[in-house]
């Protein structure tokens, strides 16, 4: 060997000592994600990568067959993003397969195999909640879903869908006496307790009824807004259960009622356990003509002894309690844990949430929040004796009459129970129903386009 090569080896050893400790320390500063999970729906199907700071990302589409192509930028490959291609089930609307791997020094690549045309949006959130920094794919079919294609669909087996409910059943207590709430909340008002009814009929006070019931010449549309789902729990139990599983259980056992009901159909804002931004579940009960919008909920206090239904609507002078005035602004805050694209802007949202000709909206809202109240009286003690009002933005629809209904205390260890068990989400659902009703017998709705359903 030459002897000018000799004095070229301490060299190269020095450079291949720079490059293995540049590599290193790309390594050790990789970041690792802290969770990923995957919410599948029909509307669009939502993919969260959590870490500790910032993720730097990159995505673009391959065509024939059709590919989304994600790169993480200073992403370790660990276990947690090996074993997300597993999270991806079957009946995923719109994700077939997903790939991960390195695709070269310090990124990573995430290839999604897609079923169908699909339109992204991808974007960071800060940390809100139990999270830290999240970057969120939703992925949007090309062609959104008509929600109207929901009262098309033939009416569905009530009792069917009641038994498929995932539910969790359990003893009922029956409830005992109120017992003084913290002085931070109200005192609860208490109201016998009544079993559920033999056959699945809502009965109303004939002393409360016109005389002449309401006549209609079209379908009365009611939009059923489950509150909270996906990334959102909601509120927790102290026996685990969240706040979205039981409103949506609930929701699905109101929907079957109404769907019973001769000129009446009911849309589910959300039918699974997926997010839906509070401005867009305002927008979905407008699409679809919606003549009522009914927005179900768990309260929760920070004291386990009080307990209670409710039910509120929207104010513009303020609330009309500090603890209506604080549920508000922790049901606000959902889109801040949710998860909601603030790039986006959306005119027709804007217009909605901030329209401020609702006093008639109002007006409507509190008859239809007293008639509810009145029901629910029958089925679990009231928390207020009175409609509460709150500056909610889920109830800005400008022309919709809009209620958002607590129908109990998950935070209370026996309403929680209560909110599991099966009989209970029923007869919340007739109490609801009942209220309905006996609002439509005093106001009917107005004439419009009839919808026709084949």
């Amino acid at each position: 060997m030459p002897r000018g090569n000799h004095a070229t080896l301490p060299f190269l050893r020095f450079v291949a000592a720079l490059l293995f400790g540049a590599f290193s320390s790309l390594a050790s500063a990789a970041e690792t994600l802290i969770a990923t999970r995957i919410w599948p729906a029909e509307e669009y199907t939502r993919v969260t990568l959590e870490a500790a700071n910032p993720v730097k990302h990159q995505f673009f589409f391959v065509k024939d067959p059709e590919r989304l192509v994600v790169d993480l930028e200073g992403i370790d490959l660990s276990d947690e993003l090996r074993n997300l291609p597993s999270k991806v089930r079957e009946d995923d609307p719109y994700i077939k397969t997903m790939r991960v791997a390195r695709n070269r020094p310090n990124v990573v690549r995430i290839v999604f195999d897609l079923k169908t045309e699909v339109k992204p949006s991808v974007f960071p959130l800060a940390p809100a909640g139990e999270y830290k920094h999240r970057l969120v794919l939703d992925i949007y079919p090309e062609k959104p879903r008509d929600p109207l294609l929901a009262l098309l669909a033939p009416k569905p087996d009530p009792i069917k869908e009641i038994a498929n409910s995932p539910v969790t059943v359990v003893p009922v207590a029956p409830p005992s006496q109120p017992a003084p709430a913290a002085p931070a909340a109200p005192q609860p008002v208490p109201a016998p307790a009544q079993p559920a009814p033999d056959l699945p009929v809502v009965k109303l006070d004939p002393k409360l009824d016109p005389k002449k019931p309401a006549k209609t010449d079209r379908l009365v549309i009611v939009a059923i807004d489950a509150g909270h789902g996906g990334e959102d729990s909601g509120a927790r139990g102290r026996g685990g259960t969240h706040e979205k599983d039981v409103t949506l259980a609930i929701a699905k056992r109101l929907k079957a009622r109404i769907d019973q009901e001769p000129g009446m159909r009911a849309v589910l804002v959300r039918d699974g356990d997926y997010y839906v931004p509070l401005a867009q579940r305002v927008s979905k009960a407008r699409r679809v003509n919606a003549d009522l919008f009914v927005s179900v909920h768990a309260d929760a206090w920070v004291k386990p002894d009080v307990k209670g239904s409710s039910v509120f609507v929207l104010s513009e002078r303020g609330a009309t309690s500090a603890a209506a005035r604080y549920l508000a602004q922790k049901e606000n805050e959902s889109d801040l844990i949710g998860g909601v694209n603030l790039g986006v802007k959306d005119p027709v949202l804007a217009r909605t949430l901030l329209d401020l000709s609702q006093t008639a909206q109002i007006n409507d809202s509190l008859k239809l929040g007293k008639a509810v109240l009145g029901e629910l009286g029958d089925v679990n003690a009231l928390h207020k004796p009175a409609v509460e009002q709150a500056g909610f933005a889920v109830l800005k629809a400008p022309d919709i009459p809009s209620i958002l209904v607590e129908t109990a205390f998950i935070s209370n260890p026996e309403e929680e129970k209560r909110l599991k068990d099966a009989g209970y989400q029923d007869r919340m659902a007739i109490a609801v129903l009942g209220g309905i009703k006996r609002y439509l017998a005093a106001n009917p709705p107005l004439a419009r386009a009839k919808l026709v359903l084949k």
